[in-house]
């Protein structure tokens, strides 16, 4: 069976078995004696993206050495920051096959790893934070080991064989349970801001006609005939023969003429008047009172009443 680093399968991978996936960096315990094994590197994941092992890194318990450890015999306490390796010995980890990369590991390089888990162990007498519950195996005998009765007649071994085997058949290694692989998640609440757009009002903008009394004065001209009656000069100077010649019904004639006023109305443009829209900005500002989950972590036989009253007035 093909198996990829997670970084490698998916960078934005999600799981059902774990909410929160990013246990590298943790600290790898033996819940045999609380003794720190090592750190997590890395985990593996099949084809189906199911978790099957973690890579821890033993430091300095087995020098340079980096193990596999089947998911279904891992404990992870996310309070803690902690990988709980249920039944591990050192013992086991020396038998383990070294991992160092992904070409190496095939059927039969798993099944060297399977064979050191297989040994029956017994219940983990261990107490800490989470309740543990023992699913690993001990490769040797110990006082830890001998706390359960051993059988007078072994079990017949399971064969396995490389074109059947399937991890569903051995649970107790890869399965994850709720007890073992729990989250305990912190809500808390937030302000989320919308905007939406309604309606507030309309505005018209039309036209109607108003009547005004108006006075115009238009000046315009008229003759008349002005008759004027003088005495010459030379009055009483005697004409001389054939100067005079009397005619009967001579007429001088002359036109008059005077301006009318023509008032009349036009329309013209007065002036225009422009309708559009613009956009003001301001800020509305709210305030409420948000609710936060904070992590209280029951130590030393404190109730959590009593531990959440100190935290309260540490907070003060």
């Amino acid at each position: 069976m093909v198996l990829y680093k997670l970084q490698d399968f998916a960078a934005d991978y999600k799981n059902a078995d774990f909410d929160n996936y990013e246990i590298r960096d943790f600290d790898v315990y033996s819940d045999i004696n609380n003794e720190k094994v090592g750190t997590v590197k890395d985990m593996l994941v099949d084809d189906n993206g199911r978790f099957r092992y973690l890579i821890v890194d033993t430091g300095f318990w087995i020098f340079g050495k980096e193990v596999l450890l089947p998911v279904g015999r891992s404990r992870i306490s996310y309070a803690d920051r902690r990988v709980y390796a249920t039944g591990l010995t050192q013992e086991q980890v020396e038998s383990l096959p070294d991992f160092h990369d992904l070409e190496r590991v095939d059927y039969d390089y798993e099944e060297q790893v399977r064979g050191v888990y297989r040994t029956p162990f017994a219940e983990s007498p261990l107490e800490t934070s989470t309740p543990v519950e023992a699913t690993a195996p001990l490769d040797t005998p110990s006082a830890y080991a001998e706390t359960t009765p051993r059988a007078t007649t072994p079990a017949p071994r399971t064969t396995y064989n490389r074109d059947t085997y399937t991890y569903d058949r051995e649970p107790d290694l890869y399965e994850t349970t709720d007890r073992n692989h729990q989250n305990l998640k912190l809500y808390e609440e937030r302000l989320i801001a919308n905007k939406s757009r309604v309606k507030t009002g309309e505005v018209s903008v039309g036209k109607h006609v108003e009547i005004d009394r108006a006075n115009v004065s238009v000046p315009v001209e008229k003759e008349r005939v002005v008759i004027e009656r003088t005495t010459p000069a030379d009055a009483g100077r005697t004409a001389s023969p054939g100067e005079v010649n009397f005619r009967e019904g001579e007429v001088a004639r002359m036109d008059v003429h005077e301006e009318s006023a023509d008032i009349r109305k036009e329309a013209v443009v007065r002036e225009e008047v422009k309708v559009k829209k613009v956009v003001e900005k301001d800020t509305v500002e709210a305030e409420e009172n948000l609710r936060r989950e904070e992590l209280d972590v029951n130590k030393d036989n404190d109730t959590f009443g009593e531990r959440s009253d100190r935290s309260r007035k540490t907070r003060r």
